[in-house]
């Protein structure tokens, strides 16, 4: 199936989460048995296996873990979406608000070949891909999700970034009438991020049009949000409209609100708390029947990807650049 289907998949081809672990367990078991000549198989259809020993090349790339994915349904109803309000069952009001078809993205700015296009032709040709990343909020917890998307940096070099592109800013979807969270000055909106060139072409930062195999959802970030998985969960926009290279350090709008708080970079960093806790450790969502929160987990630097991305930090202060 396309990325271009998967946005219109019909609510009753929905593969079940509970389906979806079964067949993901029994591929990985039977790519593990080389014997069965199973490799050409591979390319179809990849296994994460979540629970099962991935590849020293996964391992590498970090593209994928090993640790237990959060529940679908703890996923897609613990989560931060202040166009819908302050508390975390108020992103459940964006599937009956929030429209995602058409979509549009503007890409603009110091590049080459601006335009406006519709998601489909913005994602047009690239293959989709799973990757399964924590994640860490500047709250203190944390998930495990297989997203579905495509590489940021394999889209934005078709606009061709000129040499001032030295920042991708990013802007939320703003519409009083889709989302009445907009009603309150929570923040400056429309909700603004940005990152550095780098950071935007790194291997492991993905445009995701969704997770567990299913379309994202709306409370999410649907149709199209930002995954950046060794920086806190708000550098990772949802709802995207535009896309635009600048030169200068662009404004995002938690660090506006306080800048004391949240940093433009906002890595994770164990070594540099929140002014108001500690971000030494992280409550992983659990998602049993009796408790949301497992125990606490140490934290890692860069969110445990500092293979893939510490050398871009090389020589800066991590304290004073938070």
């Amino acid at each position: 199936m396309s990325l271009r289907d998967a946005l219109a998949v019909p609510a009753r081809e929905i593969t079940d989460e509970a389906v979806y672990r079964e067949r993901r367990r029994l591929l990985a078991a039977f790519a593990a048995l080389p014997a069965l000549g199973l490799a050409g198989c591979a390319d179809a259809d990849p296994p994460p296996a979540p629970k099962t020993a991935i590849t020293p090349a996964q391992a590498a790339s970090g593209f994928r873990t090993s640790e237990t994915l959060t529940r679908y349904e703890d996923v897609t109803s613990y989560n931060n979406y202040y166009e819908y309000g302050t508390g975390k069952a108020d992103p459940g009001r964006a599937p009956k608000l929030l429209r995602v078809k058409p979509w549009t993205v503007a890409v603009g700015g110091a590049c080459a070949k601006p335009g406006k296009l519709a998601l489909e032709d913005l994602i047009k040709g690239l293959t989709p891909q799973e990757r399964i990343y924590r994640l860490r909020c500047v709250e203190g917890w944390s998930m495990v999700i297989p997203w579905l998307g495509v590489p940021l940096g394999d889209v934005l070099k078709r606009f061709e970034p000129t040499s001032k592109a030295k920042y991708v800013a990013f802007t939320t979807l703003s519409d009083p009438k889709q989302m009445p969270g907009l009603a309150y000055p929570a923040l400056d909106w429309p909700y603004r991020e940005g990152l550095r060139i780098d950071e935007a072409m790194n291997p492991l930062t993905l445009l995701a049009t969704g997770l567990y195999g299913k379309p994202l959802p709306q409370q999410n970030g649907a149709p199209l949000r930002l995954v950046v998985p060794w920086k806190y969960g708000f550098k990772s926009i949802k709802s995207i409209v535009a896309i635009t290279f600048v030169e200068r350090m662009p404004f995002t709008s938690w660090n506006d609100a306080q800048a004391s708080e949240y940093g433009f970079f906002s890595n994770v960093n164990p070594n540099v708390d929140h002014p108001r806790w500690t971000q030494k450790t992280e409550r992983r969502i659990a998602g049993t029947a009796s408790k949301l929160f497992a125990e606490r987990i140490p934290t890692r630097l860069y969110n445990g990807y500092a293979d893939q991305v510490a050398s871009m930090y090389a020589g800066m202060d991590l304290k004073r650049w938070f």
